[in-house]
């Protein structure tokens, strides 16, 4: 099943985690660092395509989580810090929403993110997080 795939990149420094199953294809990856996101190509995360801060930097523009980092070096990761969440009403998109999030599921189960996009338009198939239809849908905001 597609939502629990997790796939894992590095390039020695730092690792590229995607987990698809969160994934809004928002394209802000490729479009903005098409160099080591190539959609079409397999594995579509070339790590050797930038320098490892253009990479981290990408990855932080991420309005999903689908894509998140760590630096392999556990001596030079910061300690985690806690956030306040912040919400992001998007342009003709989804709520983002940024910081400690705890989600509780109908089902009783709970998972923390540090960041995840909430439908806005109700067309979801996977409501209440955003998918992308809203792109297919012509939402307009």
């Amino acid at each position: 099943m597609r939502d629990n795939i997790t796939k894992k990149y590095s390039n020695g420094e730092i690792t590229v985690v995607w987990k698809p199953g969160l994934c809004i294809h928002s394209t802000n990856c490729w479009k903005g660092l098409g160099s080591v996101f190539k959609p079409n190509e397999r594995p579509w995360v070339q790590m050797d395509g930038a320098t490892s801060e253009q990479i981290m930097a990408q990855v932080e523009k991420c309005p999903s989580g689908a894509l998140s980092y760590f630096r392999n070096d556990a001596e030079a990761a910061p300690e985690p810090t806690s956030t306040t969440p912040t919400v992001e009403v998007t342009f003709d998109g989804p709520l983002v929403i940024t910081g400690d999030i705890v989600i509780k599921h109908q089902d009783g189960t709970e998972e923390i993110r540090k960041k995840t996009s909430l439908c806005r338009c109700g067309q979801s198939g996977k409501k209440p997080f955003c998918d992308g239809t809203h792109t297919k849908v012509g939402f307009k905001s």
